[in-house]
């Protein structure tokens, strides 16, 4: 979920390098609708994925002062999502959303209808199950729009070559792209990250990153219920219990720590190797495991130690932390933020071994990632995040595969491996079945390390 937005939180000045945009925004498809708007550099955005992800996007994108920017096209899949987002956006943003009934879309093909009523060089925000990622980021980028995706962007190897490929057409076009790995834009860690690579710590030998909660989000499910007639949208209101639809818990709740200690070590790792396991399961059906451990290994022979956990009633802890030969870091705690980072004169961790901390408050890193993105598109500097959004989804892929393989998965050999979870997915209607159709008794298939180890199910 996004953060609530902080009031206080530092922004640019409005931004005055707006003629390139403006000369985009005239070139109108003939079929395009037009779009009402108070000013001729105004950026205009369009929502594909109207749950709770895609409206704190939306709010947030809303929030930012680099110009005006308006929300105009919203759609989803399921009904009440484009109504509540309708309501939430609405009512806190007045004028900033004009969004009439015939600019509101529900259906499979409601992105390309949304994505339609933009104009080169508006933005679209993919806030959609990340299986559809590839799929809607190649139409934005036939469109000529500028994008904002959340994270994952992949969720199998075949989508993650996918998402690379998109990525180089997209650079190669100047299209700004944000992917919603909002720590990559926290200011805390980045002053963190050119202290550590001017020789803070020394040489980073180890990391460790835990996510060890209670129940987090949908990651647990039921059978399918009588009452619900279609088992392709049941599965998307409940994404995080299904790989092909968002990779898993894995996948959606670890990343941004497999992320933000990628980042500090410059660097991502070559392979892994892992275990987990489902425990009280009940009657839930969900893919997921309860627990997760990985070790990743860089080319360099340093090591990442990853930590998932979702049981309650067990210590709780959501924090990265960095090793070096000289010292140590503390990347993050608490949750994303406020980070509270800090240096450490050697590995003790404590307050009296503090040889940096970033001042508080922190400029809250929701707010960052679209003030950077928007600053991008109307001074048309280079910014374009696909390809290391692809990157990190990809090491989340190889990590959650090693555990539900038991094997050791190297990053190049699962950039050849053919398992694709949905590849009728960009075919799916609202009448078709699901990729992942239960059994006899409404339960999926789930990983079974050792016994099944040349894909997770």
């Amino acid at each position: 979920m996004k953060s609530q937005l902080a009031d206080g939180a530092t922004r640019r000045e409005f931004l005055k390098h707006t003629g390139r945009l403006a000369a985009a925004t005239t070139l109108v498809s003939a079929t395009a609708p037009w779009v009402h708007a108070g000013e001729e550099n105004t950026i205009r955005v369009a929502l594909v994925g109207c749950g709770g992800r895609g409206i704190g996007a939306a709010a947030d994108a809303l929030s930012v002062k680099n110009g005006p920017i308006q929300l105009v096209a919203l759609a989803d899949v399921i009904a009440p999502h484009v109504a509540n987002a309708m309501s939430a956006l609405s009512g806190r943003f007045g004028g900033q959303v004009d969004v009439p009934e015939d600019r509101r879309f529900v259906g499979f093909d409601g992105y390309a209808k949304a994505m339609d009523c933009l104009r080169p060089g508006d933005v679209v925000i993919l806030g959609t199950p990340p299986v559809f990622r590839w799929v809607h980021f190649k139409y934005a980028i036939d469109k000529g729009l500028n994008v904002f995706m959340e994270k994952p962007v992949s969720v199998d190897a075949p989508t993650s070559v996918k998402m690379f490929e998109l990525a180089d057409e997209s650079e190669r076009r100047n299209q700004k792209v944000g992917v919603g790995l909002m720590c990559r834009h926290c200011r805390a860690r980045g002053e963190m990250f050119d202290r550590i690579k001017d020789g803070a710590i020394g040489d980073l030998t180890m990391m460790r990153a835990y996510r060890i909660a209670g129940k987090t989000a949908k990651e647990a499910t039921p059978r399918k219920p009588p009452e619900e007639p279609s088992e392709l949208i049941w599965q998307i209101k409940w994404f995080h219990s299904f790989l092909w639809l968002s990779g898993g818990s894995f996948s959606d709740f670890l990343i941004h720590n497999i992320d933000e200690c990628c980042w500090m070590k410059d660097a991502w790792p070559v392979k892994a190797q892992a275990t987990g396991g489902r425990h009280y399961r009940g009657d839930n059906v969900d893919q997921n495991f309860d627990t997760y451990s990985v070790e990743y290994t860089f080319d360099d022979g340093a090591k990442l130690f990853l930590y998932g956990r979702t049981i309650d009633g067990c210590y709780g802890e959501h924090s990265s932390y960095a090793h070096g030969t000289k010292g140590s870091a503390l990347i993050s705690t608490g949750g994303h933020m406020p980070s509270r980072c800090r240096l450490f004169k050697s590995q003790d961790m404590s307050d009296a071994n503090i040889a940096w901390a970033f001042g508080q408050p922190e400029p809250n890193p929701y707010l960052m990632e679209w003030e950077d993105l928007i600053a991008a598109i109307r001074e048309d500097k280079p910014y374009n995040e696909t390809r290391r959004g692809t990157e990190a989804s990809l090491q989340a892929v190889m990590g959650r595969m090693a555990a539900h393989t038991g094997q050791y998965i190297e990053r190049d050999q699962l950039l050849k491996h053919d398992h694709e979870f949905a590849p009728g997915v960009d075919q799916l209607a609202m009448n078709s079945p699901s990729p992942l159709p239960a059994d006899a008794e409404g339960k999926y298939p789930v990983p079974q390390p050792g016994k099944v180890v040349d894909r997770e199910y």
